[in-house]
C-alpha cells in the first residue's frame, strides 16, 4: 500500500515528469515576471496621465505600444524559436526585455512621452518571445491530457508577479501628490516644471532594478540545460516552412476560433484592470491614484486565487464548460459595473478577475493542441492575438473621452460574450482536452 507521499508524487507525475520538472520551475519564473511588467502599465497609464496631462485616449497608448510589441514581435520569435530551440527563444526575449527596461532611464531623462512608448514596444517585444516560448513549451513538458493542467499551474504564479508590479507601482512610483486644478493655479511656472519633472522621473529606478533583474535570469537560463523536444528536432529537419505551417494553420478551425477569442478576451482584460483605477477616481468621492491601486491589487489577487481554484476545479469539469459558464458570470459582474457605478461596481470588477483567471490558458490550449510540429507557429499566432489589448484598450479610452467610463466597460461587456460563444463551440464540437485530436 502506498504512502501520502508516494502518492503526491505520482500524482505530480502525471503533470510533469521528474526530468522536466527543473525546466518547469524556471519557465515558471518568467510567468512572474512577465505578469509584473504587464501590470506596472496599469499605474503608468494614471502616472503618465497626470505627468504629461493626457486624455484617456492618449494615456491608453500606453497599452497600445505593449501590445503591439506582441503583435509585431510574436511571428520573429516563433521563425527564431523553429531555427534554434526553445532555449534560445527565452535568451533573446530576456535580453530585449532588458533592453526596454534600461530605456526608461534616457526617457524619463527627456521627459519624453514617446520615448517611454518605444522602452514598452521593446519590452513587449521581449515578452512576445518569453510567451511564444514558454506557453508551448509548458505544454509539451508532459501528457498532453494534462496540458491544459499543467498551463493553467504555471499561469497560476503569473498574478503574483502582477501583484507584484501593482505593489511596487503603488509605493515607489505613485507619489501621493495630487494637485488640483486651483493649487496648480497658484503655482509659479518653475514649480510646476518641478511637479510634473519629479512625476515623470520616478518610474526610472523601478525599471533599472527590473532590468537588472531580468539580466541576472537571462545568465542563469544560459547556464540551465534543457531537455530536448522531440517536436523541436522535427521543426529542425528543414521539411517544414514557415509558408507551408502557416497553410496548415489556416486549416485548423479550433487555431482560428481561438485566435479570435484571445484578441477579445485580452483586449477585455486589459481594459477593465487599465481604467480600474479612472473608473474609481470617477466614481467615487475621495478616491486617491493611491487608495484605488488598492482595488487593482485585490483583482490581481483575485486572479491568482481564481487560477488555483480553477486547477482544481479543471481536474474534475471540462475546460469547455468551465470557460463558458466564468464567461457568463464575468458579463453579469461587468454589467453590474455599469449599470450601478459605486462600490457595488468596484467589486463587480475587482470579482470578474476571479473568472478570468482560466481564460488565458486554457483558451490557448485549446488553440495549440494536436497541432505536433507547428506548436511553436500556433503559439506566436496566439500571442498574436494579444494585440487586443492594445486596439480595444485604446477603443474604451476613446469612449471614456465621449461618454465617460462607467459607459466605457460595455466594451469588455461585450468582449466577454465572444469568449462565451468560443466555450460553446468547443463544447457542440467535442472539443475537451481530453478527446482532441490533430488538426493538421
Amino acid at each position: 500500500m502506498k504512502n501520502s507521499t508516494e502518492v503526491k508524487e505520482d500524482n505530480l507525475s502525471k503533470i510533469v515528469p521528474q526530468r522536466f520538472l527543473l525546466p518547469l520551475i524556471l519557465i515558471i519564473s518568467l510567468f512572474f515576471m512577465w505578469g509584473m511588467v504587464n501590470n506596472l502599465n496599469d499605474i503608468l497609464i494614471s502616472q503618465f496621465k497626470k505627468a504629461f496631462r493626457l486624455s484617456d485616449f492618449h494615456s491608453g497608448l500606453v497599452q497600445s505600444a505593449f501590445y503591439l510589441g506582441y503583435f509585431f514581435l510574436a511571428l520573429p520569435a516563433s521563425i527564431i524559436i523553429r531555427k534554434y530551440n526553445y532555449k534560445t527563444g527565452i535568451i533573446t526575449g530576456l535580453l530585449l526585455f532588458a533592453a526596454g527596461a534600461f530605456l526608461f532611464y534616457p526617457a524619463a531623462q527627456n521627459a519624453s512621452y514617446g520615448f517611454f512608448l518605444l522602452a514598452l514596444f521593446v519590452i513587449a517585444g521581449g515578452l512576445a518571445f518569453l510567451e511564444t516560448t514558454a506557453n508551448p513549451f509548458v505544454t509539451v513538458l508532459g501528457s498532453p491530457q494534462t496540458a491544459t493542467l499543467r498551463l493553467n499551474l504555471a499561469q497560476a504564479f503569473n498574478p503574483v508577479g502582477c501583484i507584484t508590479g501593482v505593489l511596487v507601482g503603488q509605493h515607489f512610483i505613485f507619489s501621493g501628490v495630487e494637485h488640483s486644478p486651483e493649487v496648480l493655479a497658484q503655482m509659479s511656472p518653475e514649480a510646476i516644471e518641478l511637479y510634473y519633472k519629479m512625476e515623470i522621473r520616478a518610474v526610472e529606478t523601478p525599471y533599472l532594478c527590473i532590468g537588472i533583474v531580468v539580466l541576472i535570469f537571462t545568465f542563469l537560463f544560459a547556464m540551465a540545460r534543457f531537455p530536448r523536444i522531440t517536436e523541436e528536432k522535427e521543426d529542425n529537419d528543414g521539411k517544414s516552412s514557415l509558408i507551408n505551417g502557416l497553410k496548415k494553420l489556416a486549416k485548423a478551425k479550433q487555431l482560428k476560433k481561438a485566435i479570435v477569442a484571445q484578441f477579445f478576451y485580452l483586449g477585455a482584460q486589459v481594459g477593465i484592470w487599465s481604467f480600474l483605477i479612472r473608473y474609481i477616481k470617477q466614481n467615487i468621492e475621495g478616491a486617491t491614484d493611491i487608495s484605488a491601486a488598492n482595488y487593482l491589487t485585490w483583482s490581481l489577487m483575485a486572479l491568482a486565487l481564481g487560477r488555483f481554484a480553477g486547477t482544481y476545479l479543471l481536474k474534475y469539469i471540462k475546460p469547455d464548460k468551465l470557460l463558458t459558464v466564468y464567461a457568463i458570470i464575468i458579463i453579469a459582474l461587468v454589467l453590474v459595473a455599469v449599470l450601478s457605478p459605486t462600490m457595488a461596481g468596484v467589486w463587480a470588477l475587482v470579482a470578474s478577475s476571479f473568472f478570468m483567471s482560466i481564460m488565458y490558458p486554457t483558451i490557448f490550449s485549446f488553440g495549440v493542441s494536436g497541432l505536433g510540429k507547428e506548436t511553436k507557429l500556433a503559439s506566436s499566432v496566439l500571442v498574436m492575438a494579444i494585440a487586443g489589448g492594445a486596439v480595444l484598450t485604446t477603443l474604451m479610452g476613446r469612449l471614456s473621452d465621449r461618454i465617460g467610463i462607467t459607459n466605457a466597460y460595455l466594451v469588455p461587456a461585450f468582449c466577454f460574450v465572444v469568449v462565451a460563444l468560443f466555450g460553446i463551440s468547443m463544447n457542440k464540437n467535442g472539443k475537451s482536452q481530453t478527446t482532441i485530436k490533430k488538426t493538421v
